[in-house]
């Protein structure tokens, strides 16, 4: 997956989908989660694959690790590029995972790269604590599952903007660190909690960013693309 934007395609069908692709051309990074997927099933994946887009499958997985294995054994087939699980499941689920994956993995085609999610960016430092029940900080339990998923072989996490730095620092440069919540300045906070510009995500060290209502709930979201696209390769 190359590091534009993925556009977040958080639509219940794959006819409005399609609608508002319509505007673009093809070879965008998009993102499949779980209400489309849902709705559509594997079939979704295989058009936009078809038509030239790079898809992030995004499943979360998190359950005992034969049956996330089992299930990444089938994922693999599906031609995503990008798959993901939850790395509260364990470095023996997330080793499982991966070893399912390239099981899967058609002969002659790549493996679609793992990452995990470390912490929701709807989460912030009172549901870590009161919530989940962890003593340390929120930035110290997303590093903490930063490690581990590194330890697993994983190629990455999702983590947000506030954490992408210090996980450069522990986990290299080459990790992914996928970041959603990503917002123009003037924009709306929506749902989530640790929000960030696209320049922001840049100058931190994300190496991917994942936006979904700025650009598809923009009155022209080809144009929103464009600008956001901009601050994140660092344009004048």
């Amino acid at each position: 997956m190359n590091t534009s934007p993925i556009i977040a395609l958080d639509f219940d069908s794959a006819e409005k989908t399609f609608d508002f692709l319509h505007s673009f051309d093809g070879g965008l990074n998009v993102k499949v989660g779980m209400q489309l997927y849902y709705k559509e099933g594997p079939s979704i994946v295989a058009r936009l694959k078809d038509q030239g887009y790079d898809v992030f499958l995004d499943l979360k997985l998190h359950d005992i690790p034969n049956t996330v294995k089992s299930s990444m054994e089938v994922l693999a087939g599906m031609g995503a590029n990008l798959v993901n699980v939850h790395a509260a499941g364990g470095k023996t689920m997330m080793e499982a995972a991966l070893e399912g994956l390239d099981k899967g993995t058609p002969m002659g085609k790549n493996r679609p790269s793992l990452i995990a999610v470390t912490q929701l960016t709807s989460t912030d430092e009172q549901q870590v604590r009161k919530e989940q029940l962890i003593e340390v900080s929120l930035q110290q339990s997303v590093l903490h599952y930063g490690q581990l998923s590194k330890e697993a072989g994983l190629d990455g996490v999702v983590c947000s903007v506030h954490e992408a730095a210090v996980l450069t620092d522990v986990c290299g440069k080459e990790f992914f660190k996928v970041t959603p919540g990503i917002r123009l300045a003037d924009g709306g906070a929506h749902d989530q909690k640790r929000i960030a510009t696209p320049e922001e995500a840049r100058l931190a060290g994300s190496t991917h960013i994942v936006v979904g209502r700025a650009i598809t709930g923009a009155n022209d979201p080809l144009a929103a693309y464009n600008i956001i696209n901009a601050q994140w390769k660092g344009a004048k």
